[in-house]
């Protein structure tokens, strides 16, 4: 059995649900091989497994019946129910290094749930971990309670560290609605007082302290975390789709009872209100609809009493209704509806994946990271896998603090991009575009930008880049006219910027091609010597590691000569990224299997790359399957040190290097990071014209990163 923590609810609705998916996060980042197990089943199921699955890919084993627990408690038979434990312990931990076992929460009608992981907690030798959540209580009777939970535990004998997790910590000043604003729903405990979390983190962990009790976390609330869907609301209230919109994308942030005349009630719609209205009311549908038109995406509209709108009016919403605006009908009437919009459950669905990364980062951030790594202390060699990647690639990037130029700076999801990139300190974002039209189209999203991110007109500011645009391409014929001309993208503007060092890195393509993009970093930027062409890699996101993929979106048939440049720049940016190289040279062809053109391009790359880098891992012709998969290997390349467990895999054109990504990425559900170009002196990054906001911002990560690099590559 590995190293085993058993996290215990300090009483009712402390989250302990979101902490065991926190805690599994954060050891996932680190390189742990973290295993997950509920022993007993829950009152609600096994949706904690279901949640493990979708936001760490575990797969814990089924949780043994409540029915066979009751029975052997009532047959005083505790020694064969922890056996039982023990078992299904075992099973979740098959290769792990930590384990992590959900206890018991207590629920209706329930009496044993203390006495339950008080056994556990004997028959697993788990180290326990208490959590717990003020609930507006003081931090003196909050200690009280945690102490005399972990008295219950034997956890005061001979000095025995207890470690607490403080859960759902709230600090912002609670909101009072109006009669007819219902206010966030915001899952907001109640304590709210208007301190900081700093204030109330300090107060909370002297008083444990004092009763010597470790604070492993504070984790303040957050509102997103109870955030739900339309399409959940929808679900609660079993209502009908009148139009579906994008139910399935769009939260509910806030709930309006519009109820008063449209000139009053207008000024409650906002970002992420659901309004709430009867069903006659088609001033107020309208209303709502003009409001969604012109650039406020609401939740969506409820309306109530059983009554539905005219055809002719909902043709008059028809801009808003294709602008993902979503309808609903219900038979109750407003305020029973409102009532139970009120008070439906905010537990995270299992599909809800994004509101279930959210919960999972929140936690792993505030997590003490001395305690994390220190239980990797004595375990195998860890793994990169796809959430230590991205953790280390936004620390990296951190650490770099780098200028980063987005020529798209009016596009919505490079603001919102920008602003998280920012406010983070991932880089240092500077949005080309006009500053008023940036703002208002913020403000319409409902985007808070932080004030220190810079704004640059590029029409006030292109005249200053003519006379270096002309010195850098006046043999290419370059006069300050057509100069004049170019600087009219801001694409070419932020590329001179990083000419002229005044911005470390770019990135663009959310609304522009690749070739718009890179166009003109081969003119200005230019190649690195080393390298014959610009290339790409996609980071592939796999539930148990990540691979680098090339080339996938720049070069379409490259040469045996720029294969191998491809696989080298490849090589290089795996190993610059924490993962090792073991590159496999793609074919429909195992070593001398086969023969042809294509097949014969692949090995002389494969040789030429060797010859450049001898200290690289590189073989080739490898087919996917022997590239990968140790079985196959073992069969079709024995002597290989590469097949079988490949991290590199470079694709022989770019009709496979493309059509294999997407495969991958949709069918395996796979997040991909990218694409990264490579072989530029300085970094420009192009993004898929359907990225989304997070895809930007693990891009403007890259490039910061890429940045560091290239600053390292100049100074040696």
């Amino acid at each position: 059995m590995p190293r085993t923590l058993l996290l215990a609810p300090v009483g009712h609705h402390v989250g302990l649900d979101t902490v065991c998916l926190g805690l599994v996060r954060a050891l996932d980042r680190e390189g742990v091989r973290v295993a997950f197990v509920k022993p007993i089943d829950a009152f609600d199921g096994d949706r904690l497994g279901a949640l493990m699955q979708l936001g760490a890919h575990l797969s814990p084993p089924a949780p043994i019946a409540r029915s066979t627990v009751e029975t052997l408690l009532a047959s005083g038979d505790d020694q064969t129910l922890m056996e039982q434990v023990v078992e299904v312990c075992n099973k979740a931990a098959a290769n792990a290094d930590v384990l992590i076992a959900a206890g018991m929460i207590p629920e209706p009608d329930m009496v044993y749930s203390n006495r339950i992981n008080n056994l556990m907690l004997k028959a697993l030798d788990a180290e326990l971990i208490l959590v717990a959540a003020p609930h507006g209580q003081k931090p003196e009777h909050l200690t009280d309670i945690v102490a005399i939970t972990a008295r219950g535990f034997g956890s005061f004998a001979e000095d025995q560290q207890i470690n607490c997790i403080l859960n759902r910590v709230c600090t912002s000043p609670k909101k009072v609605g109006a009669a007819h604003d219902l206010g966030p729903l915001s899952g907001e405990c109640g304590d709210c007082r208007g301190a900081t979390l700093e204030d109330k983190g300090e107060a909370f962990h002297k008083a444990l302290q004092a009763e010597k009790i470790n604070t492993l976390a504070i984790v303040p609330c957050q509102r997103a975390l109870a955030a739900p869907r339309v399409k959940d609301i929808a679900q609660a209230l079993n209502a009908t789709f009148l139009h579906e919109g994008d139910a399935e994308k769009r939260r509910v942030h806030d709930v309006a009872l519009a109820a008063m005349t449209v000139a009053n009630a207008a000024k409650y719609f906002k970002l992420g209100t659901l309004v709430i209205t009867p069903g006659d009311r088609e001033d107020i549908l309208l209303a709502a609809a003009l409001t969604v038109k012109s650039g406020t995406p609401l939740a969506g509209i409820l309306l109530t009493g059983g009554l539905t709108p005219k055809e002719n009016i909902m043709a008059l919403c028809k801009p808003a209704l294709d602008a993902g605006l979503t309808i609903l009908a219900v038979n109750d009437g407003s305020y029973a509806a409102a009532t139970r919009v009120g008070t439906i459950n905010h537990k995270i669905p299992n599909d809800d994946s994004e509101r279930l990364e959210i919960s999972m980062n929140l936690v792993a951030d505030n997590l003490d990271r001395i305690w994390v790594k220190s239980l990797t202390s004595n375990v195998r060699i860890p793994r990169l896998s796809p959430p230590a990647f991205r953790y280390r690639l936004i620390e990296a990037a951190r650490a770099a603090n780098k200028r980063i130029v987005l020529p798209e700076g009016s596009e919505p999801r490079t603001i919102e991009a920008a602003a998280i990139a920012q406010e983070r300190g991932i880089a240092r974002c500077v949005l080309l575009g006009n500053p008023d039209e940036i703002q208002a189209i913020a403000k319409k999203q409902g985007i808070s930008l932080p004030s220190s991110i810079e704004f640059i007109d590029t029409e006030k500011v292109a005249a200053k880049y003519i006379e270096p645009l002309v010195e850098l391409r006046k043999h290419k014929g370059m006069t300050p006219e057509i100069a004049a001309g170019e600087l009219s993208d801001s694409i070419v503007v932020g590329t001179m910027m990083m000419v002229l060092d005044e911005a470390d890195g770019l990135v663009s393509g959310a609304v522009h091609t690749t070739a718009h993009t890179i166009r003109p970093a081969l003119q200005l930027i230019k190649t690195l010597p080393e390298c014959s062409l610009v290339s790409s890699v996609f980071f592939m996101c796999l539930p148990e590691q990540v691979l680098v993929f090339g080339d996938c979106a720049v070069n379409p048939n490259p040469t045996a000569e720029q294969l191998a440049d491809i696989a080298i720049q490849s090589a290089d940016s795996a190993i610059a990224f924490g993962i090792p190289a073991k590159v496999a040279m793609l074919s429909y062809s195992t070593g001398v299997s086969g023969a042809g053109e294509e097949v014969n391009k692949v090995k002389l790359a494969t040789e030429l790359a060797l010859k450049k880098r001898p200290d690289l891992a590189i073989d080739g012709p490898l087919q996917y399957d022997a590239a990968i998969m140790p079985d196959v290997a073992r069969k079709k390349a024995p002597k290989s040190k590469v097949a079988g467990q490949a991290t590199v895999f470079i694709f022989p054109d770019l009709d496979a290097g493309n059509v294999t990504y997407k495969a991958v990425q949709r069918s395996a559900n796979v997040v991909s990071i990218g694409p990264m170009l490579q072989g530029l002196k300085k970094p420009v990054n192009d993004l898929s014209r359907g990225c989304l906001v997070d895809d930007i911002v693990f891009t403007i990560a890259i490039t910061a990163i890429q940045a560091e690099q290239a600053k390292a590559r100049k100074l040696k």
